[in-house]
Protein backbone atom coordinates (compact mmCIF):
# COMPACT_ATOMS: atom_id res chain seq x y z
CA UNK A 1 0.00 0.00 0.00
CA UNK A 2 1.07 3.62 -1.04
CA UNK A 3 0.05 6.21 1.05
CA UNK A 4 -1.03 9.93 0.44
CA UNK A 5 -2.06 12.74 2.49
CA UNK A 6 -4.66 14.97 1.10
CA UNK A 7 -5.09 18.31 3.19
CA UNK A 8 -7.54 20.57 2.76
CA UNK A 9 -5.99 24.91 2.15
CA UNK A 10 -8.04 27.46 0.86
CA UNK A 11 -5.58 30.05 0.47
CA UNK A 12 -1.90 30.71 0.06
CA UNK A 13 -1.67 32.86 3.53
CA UNK A 14 1.37 31.87 5.24
CA UNK A 15 0.12 30.50 8.30
CA UNK A 16 -2.50 28.30 6.41
CA UNK A 17 -0.07 27.24 4.21
CA UNK A 18 2.63 25.88 7.29
CA UNK A 19 0.27 24.53 8.95
CA UNK A 20 -0.96 22.13 5.73
CA UNK A 21 1.94 21.24 5.00
CA UNK A 22 3.03 20.28 8.95
CA UNK A 23 -0.21 18.43 9.39
CA UNK A 24 0.89 16.35 6.09
CA UNK A 25 3.88 15.71 6.25
CA UNK A 26 2.99 14.40 9.86
CA UNK A 27 0.74 11.95 8.47
CA UNK A 28 3.67 10.69 6.42
CA UNK A 29 5.67 10.20 9.82
CA UNK A 30 7.47 13.52 10.70
CA UNK A 31 10.24 15.73 8.86
CA UNK A 32 12.63 13.59 10.72
CA UNK A 33 11.70 10.06 8.57
CA UNK A 34 12.97 12.26 5.58
CA UNK A 35 16.15 14.20 6.47
CA UNK A 36 18.43 13.90 8.94
CA UNK A 37 20.59 16.99 10.27
CA UNK A 38 22.93 18.13 8.65
CA UNK A 39 22.24 16.39 5.17
CA UNK A 40 22.11 18.33 2.01
CA UNK A 41 18.54 18.50 0.52
CA UNK A 42 17.51 19.82 -2.60
CA UNK A 43 13.69 21.58 -2.70
CA UNK A 44 13.29 20.66 -6.47
CA UNK A 45 10.15 23.27 -7.26
CA UNK A 46 8.64 23.27 -10.68
CA UNK A 47 9.52 26.33 -13.21
CA UNK A 48 8.69 25.80 -16.37
CA UNK A 49 9.03 29.75 -17.11
CA UNK A 50 9.52 32.76 -14.89
CA UNK A 51 5.89 33.50 -14.60
CA UNK A 52 4.44 34.93 -11.13
CA UNK A 53 2.93 33.29 -8.76
CA UNK A 54 -0.75 34.08 -9.54
CA UNK A 55 -0.53 32.39 -12.86
CA UNK A 56 -0.10 29.02 -11.25
CA UNK A 57 2.25 28.20 -13.57
CA UNK A 58 5.08 27.61 -10.93
CA UNK A 59 5.37 26.18 -7.32
CA UNK A 60 3.76 28.82 -4.64
CA UNK A 61 6.53 30.66 -2.87
CA UNK A 62 4.14 29.59 -0.07
CA UNK A 63 4.33 26.61 -0.32
CA UNK A 64 8.03 26.60 -0.90
CA UNK A 65 8.79 28.55 1.96
CA UNK A 66 6.10 26.25 4.25
CA UNK A 67 8.30 22.95 3.04
CA UNK A 68 11.54 24.61 3.64
CA UNK A 69 10.62 25.89 7.04
CA UNK A 70 9.53 22.06 8.54
CA UNK A 71 12.89 21.16 6.60
CA UNK A 72 14.90 23.66 8.27
CA UNK A 73 13.86 23.23 11.60
CA UNK A 74 14.89 19.13 11.20
CA UNK A 75 18.31 20.41 10.63
CA UNK A 76 18.62 19.85 6.82
CA UNK A 77 20.82 21.82 4.71
CA UNK A 78 18.64 22.98 2.16
CA UNK A 79 19.20 24.15 -1.58
CA UNK A 80 16.32 25.18 -4.28
CA UNK A 81 15.80 25.14 -7.93
CA UNK A 82 14.89 24.05 -10.90
CA UNK A 83 15.64 24.31 -14.99
CA UNK A 84 13.18 26.15 -16.42
CA UNK A 85 12.02 25.23 -20.18
CA UNK A 86 13.87 28.86 -21.18
CA UNK A 87 15.25 31.46 -19.19
CA UNK A 88 17.85 30.71 -16.39
CA UNK A 89 17.21 29.78 -12.92
CA UNK A 90 18.17 32.70 -11.06
CA UNK A 91 15.78 34.87 -13.60
CA UNK A 92 13.13 32.16 -12.95
CA UNK A 93 13.21 32.19 -8.95
CA UNK A 94 13.31 36.01 -9.21
CA UNK A 95 9.90 36.18 -11.34
CA UNK A 96 8.53 33.28 -9.15
CA UNK A 97 8.81 34.79 -6.34
CA UNK A 98 11.24 31.86 -4.77
CA UNK A 99 14.37 34.05 -4.51
CA UNK A 100 12.70 36.63 -2.34
CA UNK A 101 11.75 33.47 0.40
CA UNK A 102 14.94 31.78 0.18
CA UNK A 103 16.71 34.99 0.65
CA UNK A 104 14.76 35.55 4.00
CA UNK A 105 15.53 31.73 5.03
CA UNK A 106 18.93 31.65 4.19
CA UNK A 107 18.69 29.52 1.05
CA UNK A 108 21.18 29.04 -1.98
CA UNK A 109 19.82 28.58 -5.30
CA UNK A 110 21.22 25.31 -6.93
CA UNK A 111 23.38 24.86 -9.86
CA UNK A 112 21.12 23.75 -13.22
CA UNK A 113 23.09 25.16 -15.33
CA UNK A 114 25.55 22.82 -15.87
CA UNK A 115 25.50 18.62 -14.86
CA UNK A 116 27.41 15.64 -15.45
CA UNK A 117 26.49 11.98 -17.37
CA UNK A 118 25.57 9.32 -15.04
CA UNK A 119 25.17 5.92 -16.13
CA UNK A 120 22.09 4.27 -14.60
CA UNK A 121 22.03 0.54 -15.88
CA UNK A 122 18.45 -0.38 -14.67
CA UNK A 123 16.85 2.10 -17.11
CA UNK A 124 14.55 0.73 -18.87
CA UNK A 125 14.00 3.45 -21.78
CA UNK A 126 17.31 5.15 -20.97
CA UNK A 127 20.55 4.14 -19.16
CA UNK A 128 22.11 8.04 -19.60
CA UNK A 129 21.13 11.20 -18.36
CA UNK A 130 22.66 14.08 -17.96
CA UNK A 131 21.89 15.28 -14.37
CA UNK A 132 22.11 18.88 -13.18
CA UNK A 133 24.72 19.41 -10.37
CA UNK A 134 22.36 20.95 -7.96
CA UNK A 135 21.11 17.37 -7.55
CA UNK A 136 23.75 15.70 -7.88
CA UNK A 137 25.56 17.49 -5.21
CA UNK A 138 23.01 17.33 -2.72
CA UNK A 139 21.97 14.08 -0.16
CA UNK A 140 18.57 13.99 -0.96
CA UNK A 141 15.35 15.34 -3.13
CA UNK A 142 11.95 16.63 -1.88
CA UNK A 143 9.95 17.69 -5.08
CA UNK A 144 7.50 20.22 -5.14
CA UNK A 145 5.58 19.74 -7.93
CA UNK A 146 2.51 21.69 -8.94
CA UNK A 147 -0.77 20.57 -10.34
CA UNK A 148 -1.27 21.25 -14.17
CA UNK A 149 -2.65 19.85 -17.51
CA UNK A 150 -0.52 18.79 -19.73
CA UNK A 151 -0.30 18.91 -23.89
CA UNK A 152 1.74 15.71 -23.93
CA UNK A 153 1.05 13.92 -21.21
CA UNK A 154 -2.49 14.66 -19.96
CA UNK A 155 -1.38 16.42 -16.69
CA UNK A 156 2.22 17.13 -15.37
CA UNK A 157 2.66 16.28 -11.88
CA UNK A 158 4.92 13.95 -9.47
CA UNK A 159 6.99 12.08 -12.26
CA UNK A 160 6.88 15.23 -14.68
CA UNK A 161 8.82 17.37 -12.30
CA UNK A 162 12.05 15.60 -12.20
CA UNK A 163 12.11 16.51 -16.17
CA UNK A 164 13.83 19.58 -14.85
CA UNK A 165 16.11 18.18 -12.97
CA UNK A 166 18.32 17.99 -16.78
CA UNK A 167 20.08 21.27 -17.77
CA UNK A 168 18.50 23.69 -19.42
CA UNK A 169 17.99 23.19 -23.74
CA UNK A 170 19.48 19.00 -23.18
CA UNK A 171 15.68 18.43 -22.18
CA UNK A 172 14.73 19.40 -25.88
CA UNK A 173 16.65 16.61 -27.41
CA UNK A 174 14.76 14.27 -25.84
CA UNK A 175 11.69 15.19 -27.42
CA UNK A 176 13.75 14.62 -30.89
CA UNK A 177 15.11 11.28 -29.51
CA UNK A 178 12.25 9.81 -28.18
CA UNK A 179 8.95 11.43 -29.94
CA UNK A 180 6.83 8.30 -28.81
CA UNK A 181 4.52 9.54 -25.65
CA UNK A 182 4.64 5.83 -24.33
CA UNK A 183 8.40 5.80 -24.92
CA UNK A 184 8.78 9.10 -23.10
CA UNK A 185 6.65 8.00 -20.35
CA UNK A 186 8.94 5.61 -19.48
CA UNK A 187 12.21 7.60 -20.02
CA UNK A 188 10.22 9.81 -17.33
CA UNK A 189 10.07 7.06 -14.71
CA UNK A 190 13.55 6.16 -15.55
CA UNK A 191 14.68 9.74 -14.35
CA UNK A 192 12.06 9.76 -11.59
CA UNK A 193 13.84 6.39 -10.59
CA UNK A 194 17.04 7.71 -10.78
CA UNK A 195 16.62 10.84 -8.79
CA UNK A 196 14.37 9.38 -6.17
CA UNK A 197 12.89 11.51 -4.32
CA UNK A 198 12.33 10.87 -0.62
CA UNK A 199 9.15 13.00 -0.39
CA UNK A 200 6.62 14.74 -2.92
CA UNK A 201 4.70 17.50 -1.89
CA UNK A 202 2.10 18.98 -4.57
CA UNK A 203 0.90 22.67 -4.78
CA UNK A 204 -2.94 22.01 -5.70
CA UNK A 205 -4.35 25.25 -3.60
CA UNK A 206 -5.00 26.74 -7.19
CA UNK A 207 -4.03 24.18 -10.02
CA UNK A 208 -4.46 24.96 -13.57
CA UNK A 209 -6.64 23.24 -16.30
CA UNK A 210 -6.93 23.79 -19.69
CA UNK A 211 -4.45 24.34 -22.29
CA UNK A 212 -1.35 23.71 -19.58
CA UNK A 213 0.84 23.74 -18.80
CA UNK A 214 1.27 27.20 -19.21
CA UNK A 215 -1.13 28.90 -21.03
CA UNK A 216 -4.06 27.15 -18.97
CA UNK A 217 -6.72 28.79 -16.62
CA UNK A 218 -6.23 28.85 -12.89
CA UNK A 219 -8.66 26.72 -11.00
CA UNK A 220 -9.18 26.77 -7.38
CA UNK A 221 -8.65 23.41 -5.86
CA UNK A 222 -7.63 24.06 -2.56
CA UNK A 223 -5.17 21.10 -1.60
CA UNK A 224 -1.86 19.83 -0.54
CA UNK A 225 -1.16 16.43 -1.70
CA UNK A 226 1.95 14.44 0.18
CA UNK A 227 3.57 10.99 -0.69
CA UNK A 228 6.88 9.24 -1.32
CA UNK A 229 5.01 7.14 -4.28
CA UNK A 230 4.87 9.60 -7.49
CA UNK A 231 2.47 7.35 -9.09
CA UNK A 232 0.07 7.32 -6.15
CA UNK A 233 -0.13 10.89 -5.57
CA UNK A 234 -0.11 11.44 -9.57
CA UNK A 235 -3.17 8.72 -9.43
CA UNK A 236 -4.52 11.43 -6.53
CA UNK A 237 -4.64 14.51 -8.58
CA UNK A 238 -6.08 12.39 -11.76
CA UNK A 239 -8.92 11.50 -9.35
CA UNK A 240 -9.41 15.23 -8.33
CA UNK A 241 -9.68 16.23 -11.69
CA UNK A 242 -12.44 13.84 -12.96
CA UNK A 243 -9.71 12.20 -14.80
CA UNK A 244 -9.03 8.06 -15.37
CA UNK A 245 -5.13 7.41 -13.70
CA UNK A 246 -5.36 4.53 -16.59
CA UNK A 247 -5.63 7.13 -19.17
CA UNK A 248 -2.21 8.72 -18.25
CA UNK A 249 1.19 7.20 -19.54
CA UNK A 250 3.41 7.35 -17.11
CA UNK A 251 0.88 6.06 -14.52
CA UNK A 252 1.34 3.05 -16.35
CA UNK A 253 4.93 3.32 -17.40
CA UNK A 254 5.37 3.64 -13.51
CA UNK A 255 3.00 0.83 -12.43
CA UNK A 256 5.13 -1.77 -15.14
CA UNK A 257 8.36 -0.56 -14.49
CA UNK A 258 8.00 -1.13 -10.00
CA UNK A 259 8.10 2.78 -9.54
CA UNK A 260 4.25 3.03 -7.29
CA UNK A 261 0.70 2.22 -8.07
CA UNK A 262 -2.09 4.06 -9.85
CA UNK A 263 -4.92 1.53 -8.58
CA UNK A 264 -7.14 3.04 -5.70
CA UNK A 265 -7.09 -0.39 -3.80
CA UNK A 266 -3.64 -0.10 -3.30
CA UNK A 267 -3.42 3.70 -2.29
CA UNK A 268 -4.25 4.00 1.69
CA UNK A 269 -5.62 7.84 1.83
CA UNK A 270 -5.06 9.83 5.04
CA UNK A 271 -5.96 13.59 5.97
CA UNK A 272 -9.25 14.83 4.57
CA UNK A 273 -12.06 13.09 2.41
CA UNK A 274 -10.85 12.41 -1.39
CA UNK A 275 -14.66 13.54 -2.40
CA UNK A 276 -14.33 17.19 -0.29
CA UNK A 277 -11.83 17.69 -3.74
CA UNK A 278 -13.04 16.05 -6.91
CA UNK A 279 -13.77 18.71 -9.72
CA UNK A 280 -16.06 17.03 -11.73
CA UNK A 281 -15.86 19.76 -14.83
CA UNK A 282 -12.23 20.08 -14.44
CA UNK A 283 -10.65 20.71 -17.91
CA UNK A 284 -8.41 18.16 -19.30
CA UNK A 285 -8.03 16.15 -22.16
CA UNK A 286 -10.18 12.82 -21.37
CA UNK A 287 -9.75 11.13 -24.90
CA UNK A 288 -8.41 7.55 -25.17
CA UNK A 289 -5.28 7.06 -25.97
CA UNK A 290 -4.47 6.30 -29.77
CA UNK A 291 -2.95 2.65 -29.91
CA UNK A 292 0.43 2.54 -31.45
CA UNK A 293 2.17 0.52 -33.83
CA UNK A 294 5.88 -0.24 -34.45
CA UNK A 295 5.55 -0.43 -37.96
CA UNK A 296 6.37 3.17 -39.65
CA UNK A 297 2.99 5.47 -40.31
CA UNK A 298 3.03 7.27 -43.38
CA UNK A 299 2.56 10.47 -43.25
CA UNK A 300 -0.73 11.86 -44.14
CA UNK A 301 -2.05 9.14 -41.82
CA UNK A 302 0.04 10.18 -38.65
CA UNK A 303 -1.43 14.12 -39.69
CA UNK A 304 -4.95 12.82 -39.83
CA UNK A 305 -4.65 11.04 -36.49
CA UNK A 306 -2.28 12.99 -34.60
CA UNK A 307 -3.26 16.01 -32.31
CA UNK A 308 -1.49 19.20 -33.59
CA UNK A 309 -0.37 22.48 -32.52
CA UNK A 310 -1.60 25.63 -33.95
CA UNK A 311 -1.71 29.27 -33.83
CA UNK A 312 -4.39 31.92 -32.56
CA UNK A 313 -3.27 34.69 -34.56
CA UNK A 314 -4.71 37.12 -32.74
CA UNK A 315 -3.14 36.52 -29.70
CA UNK A 316 0.38 35.79 -31.24
CA UNK A 317 2.64 39.07 -30.51
CA UNK A 318 5.75 37.48 -32.68
CA UNK A 319 7.78 36.94 -29.67
CA UNK A 320 9.45 33.74 -31.15
CA UNK A 321 9.90 31.75 -27.82
CA UNK A 322 8.07 29.04 -30.08
CA UNK A 323 10.71 29.35 -32.62
CA UNK A 324 13.43 29.03 -30.27
CA UNK A 325 12.37 26.43 -28.44
CA UNK A 326 11.54 24.08 -30.97
CA UNK A 327 14.12 20.85 -30.46
CA UNK A 328 14.34 19.92 -34.62
CA UNK A 329 16.34 20.88 -37.08
CA UNK A 330 15.55 22.81 -39.35
CA UNK A 331 12.73 24.50 -37.43
CA UNK A 332 9.20 22.85 -38.05
CA UNK A 333 7.40 26.21 -36.90
CA UNK A 334 9.56 29.03 -38.05
CA UNK A 335 8.24 32.39 -40.11
CA UNK A 336 8.60 29.95 -42.98
CA UNK A 337 7.46 32.59 -45.48
CA UNK A 338 10.27 35.39 -44.25
CA UNK A 339 7.49 37.45 -43.08
CA UNK A 340 7.93 37.92 -39.39
CA UNK A 341 5.33 40.87 -39.15
CA UNK A 342 2.99 37.12 -39.64
CA UNK A 343 2.99 34.41 -36.85
CA UNK A 344 5.29 31.81 -37.63
CA UNK A 345 3.81 28.64 -39.42
CA UNK A 346 4.09 24.91 -38.98
CA UNK A 347 5.67 22.32 -41.15
CA UNK A 348 3.47 19.54 -39.98
CA UNK A 349 4.66 16.70 -42.16
CA UNK A 350 8.56 17.12 -39.82
CA UNK A 351 6.43 17.74 -36.71
CA UNK A 352 7.09 15.39 -33.92
CA UNK A 353 4.18 16.42 -31.61
CA UNK A 354 6.13 17.43 -28.67
CA UNK A 355 3.99 20.45 -28.19
CA UNK A 356 7.29 22.17 -26.46
CA UNK A 357 5.89 25.35 -28.46
CA UNK A 358 2.35 25.12 -26.81
CA UNK A 359 4.02 24.52 -23.33
CA UNK A 360 6.08 27.83 -23.28
CA UNK A 361 4.17 30.56 -25.23
CA UNK A 362 3.61 33.09 -22.82
CA UNK A 363 0.20 34.36 -24.51
CA UNK A 364 -1.50 31.39 -24.73
CA UNK A 365 -1.69 31.77 -28.22
CA UNK A 366 -1.20 28.40 -29.25
CA UNK A 367 -3.35 24.94 -28.41
CA UNK A 368 -3.67 21.90 -29.67
CA UNK A 369 -6.71 20.44 -31.89
CA UNK A 370 -7.96 16.88 -32.34
CA UNK A 371 -8.37 15.96 -35.81
CA UNK A 372 -11.71 15.83 -37.62
CA UNK A 373 -10.89 11.88 -38.15
CA UNK A 374 -9.82 11.10 -34.70
CA UNK A 375 -12.28 12.48 -32.81
CA UNK A 376 -15.11 10.22 -35.29
CA UNK A 377 -12.68 7.34 -34.56
CA UNK A 378 -12.36 8.08 -30.99
CA UNK A 379 -16.18 7.74 -30.49
CA UNK A 380 -16.72 3.99 -31.97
Amino acid sequence: MSDVAIISCTSYEDAEVQKAVERGIALLGGAEKFVRPSEKILLKLNWLSGDPPEKCVTTHPAVFRAVATVFQRAGAQLSYGDSPGFQSSEVAAKKTGAAEVAEQLGIPLGDFRTGQEVHFSEGRQNKRFMISNAVLESDGVISLPKMKTHAFQRVTGAVKNQFGCIPGALKGEFHVKIPSARDFAKMLIDLNTFVHPRLYVMDGITAMEGNGPRGGDPRQMNVLLFSTDPIALDATMCRLMNLDPALVLTNLAGAEQGAGTYRAEEINLLGDPLENFIAKDFVVNREPEAAETKRAQPSFIKAALTPRPYIIAEKCVRCGICVNMCPVTPKVVNWHDGNKQNPPSYQYDRCIRCYCCQEVCPESAIQVKVPFLRKILDRK
